[in-house]
C-alpha cells in the first residue's frame, strides 16, 4: 500500500501532507494530556512491535502481496492519538531508511493509514463494541475494524492515484479492492490473537487503552 515518488501529482501530495501534518500536530497535544513517562516506552514498543509485524508478507494470486497495516491493533491498544503518532513513526522510518514509499508520497501514506486507517478502526470498533457485548462479540469487532481499516485505507491510496491521473480508477479499484480484502482477512485474525494476547499480559495499561462505552 505503500505509495513510491513520482505517483501522486503535486495537488494530491501536498493536500496530503498538509492533512497528515494537521492529524500528527493535534494527536502530539492529545497524547501529551493522556501519557505520562512510563507510558512512553510503551509506545516505543508497540511501534517496533507493528514495524516488524508489516514485513509479514500475504501472497495474492498473481505474484502480489501485502502486509500488515497495524492501525486497528494500535487505535484499540493505544487510543486513536498514539496510534496516529506510532504509525506515523513507523512509515517516516521506512521512507527514510528502507525507501518503502515515496518522500513526496509520505504525507499521502500518512494519511491513509495512520488518519484513514486509524478514524475507520474507531469509529467501526466503538460503534461495533456498544452492538456486540460479550468477549466473542468483541473479537468481531475487532476483526471487522482491522478488516474494514485496511479496505478504506486502500480504498484512498486509490482515489490519490486516480485523481493524479497514474491509473484510472476503474482499473485501480478492482485490483487494489479484491487484494486488501484478503489482507484485512489475515490483518483481522492478528490483530484479535494480538490484542487479547497483550490484555492478558497487562503489557498496555487502562490509562493508555481505548475504552468503549
Amino acid at each position: 500500500m505503500h505509495i513510491p515518488d513520482g505517483f501522486l501529482d503535486a495537488k494530491t501530495w501536498i493536500s496530503a501532507a498538509v492533512l497528515s501534518a494537521g492529524a500528527i500536530g493535534y494527536s502530539v497535544k492529545k497524547s501529551r494530556e493522556e501519557l505520562d513517562d512510563k507510558q512512553v516506552p510503551k509506545l516505543g514498543i508497540m511501534a517496533a512491535f507493528i514495524f516488524a509485524a508489516q514485513m509479514i508478507n500475504f501472497p495474492i494470486a498473481g505474484g502480489t502481496s501485502g502486509h500488515l497495516l497495524g492501525s486497528a491493533m494500535a487505535t484499540i491498544l493505544l487510543g486513536p492519538w498514539n496510534a496516529c503518532l506510532v504509525i506515523s513513526t513507523v512509515l517516516f522510518i521506512q521512507c527514510l531508511a528502507f525507501q518503502d514509499g515515496g518522500l513526496t508520497a509520505l504525507g499521502g501514506n500518512i494519511f491513509n493509514m495512520a488518519v484513514v486507517g486509524v478514524i475507520t478502526a474507531l469509529i467501526i470498533y466503538k460503534m461495533l463494541s456498544k452492538i456486540f457485548k460479550s468477549s466473542g462479540g468483541r473479537n468481531v469487532s475487532i476483526f471487522l475494524a482491522s478488516w474494514l481499516s485496511v479496505f478504506v485505507a486502500s480504498l484512498m491510496a486509490t482515489v490519490e492515484l486516480s485523481i493524479s491521473g497514474t491509473v484510472p480508477f476503474a482499473v485501480a479499484f478492482p485490483a487494489m479492492a479484491g487484494w486488501h480484502t484478503l489482507i484485512g482477512i489475515g490483518e483481522g485474525l492478528i490483530t484479535v490473537v494480538v490484542v487479547n494476547f497483550v490484555e492478558k499480559t497487562g503489557f498496555v495499561d487502562e490509562k493508555t487503552e481505548m475504552k468503549v462505552g
